[in-house]
């Protein structure tokens, strides 16, 4: 299939939000360009039986249908001193206090090196993709044999980091060293196996690149650039943005009751 090259002159920008005609109380639906969105319905519904479906049925349903991903680029070093770099995208941040962070790593069909070296020596760091070298990232998931670093087939950098051995990806703006907080199995229900085992991590240094803070010293996404993770095998970048405001009661209890009643 023939495809147009990336354009790498698109540049996100801010715009008003979906409906920002939306008022307290409107269904779904109120507004024109939510109208289409609705009327998709009128197709129906499959629903699926988690326990009826093979796993690997439910795998390209689930990676599909939960996105857009952020996607951990970990760093690990093994008790033995062999390096490994690999893409995970079930991967999130779980609190800022303390500072932790989460990877699932599968068991299947053997235990990933990523989470051997995790267990074993309690040190990673996570390395946030950007556009411009999303293919040096993306080859790092081929099964290498262990006489082969993932490093050097991506061509990607290592950088010295502070608190754990592992090395951290020069070329990502915003990197986490992390420690291992927790390491749970996540077991079948039905042969109690473990087929996932969920890593959290406490991030005990950040790295962030001084060109891609904004003026209030937080990452601007414009600058970032980083990828998303869809289904099957493909990603996404930043498309245009745009801000919602969070509400208090107290300030709008009134316009909000008033919304429910005009649209009961």
């Amino acid at each position: 299939m023939s495809l147009p090259p990336f354009d790498a002159s698109f540049v996100p920008k801010y715009t008003e939000s979906p409906n920002a005609a939306w008022q307290y109380g409107d269904k779904v639906g109120s507004t024109a360009a939510a109208q289409e969105w609705v009327e998709g319905e009128k197709h129906g519904w499959t629903s699926i039986d988690t326990a009826a479906v093979e796993p690997s049925k439910l795998y390209p349903l689930m990676i599909s249908g939960i996105v857009p991903r952020p996607v951990a680029f970990v760093s690990s070093i093994s008790e033995t001193g062999i390096e490994n770099l690999a893409p995970f995208s079930f991967f999130n941040m779980v609190s800022f206090d303390p500072p932790a962070i989460m990877v699932s790593c599968t068991n299947k069909p053997r235990v990933k090196d990523t989470c051997h070296n995790i267990k074993t020596t309690g040190g990673f760091t996570v390395n946030i993709i950007s556009e411009p070298f999303m293919e040096n990232a993306n080859v790092t998931a081929v099964n290498t044999p262990e006489s082969v670093s993932e490093w050097d087939v991506s061509g990607l950098t290592r950088a010295e980091s502070i608190a754990v051995k592992a090395p951290r990806v020069k070329e990502s703006a915003f990197s986490m060293e992390c420690e291992l907080l927790e390491a749970h199995d996540i077991k079948s229900p039905t042969t109690g196996v473990s087929i996932n085992v969920l890593i959290i991590g406490l991030v005990k240094h950040i790295h962030v690149r001084n060109d891609v803070l904004n003026e209030r010293g937080v990452v601007d996404p414009v600058k970032f650039r980083p990828i998303a993770r869809l289904g099957d095998i493909s990603y996404a970048r930043l498309g245009d943005m745009f801000r919602l405001p969070r509400f208090s009661w107290d300030a709008e209890k009134e316009k909000m009751q008033e919304g429910v009643e005009r649209n009961r």
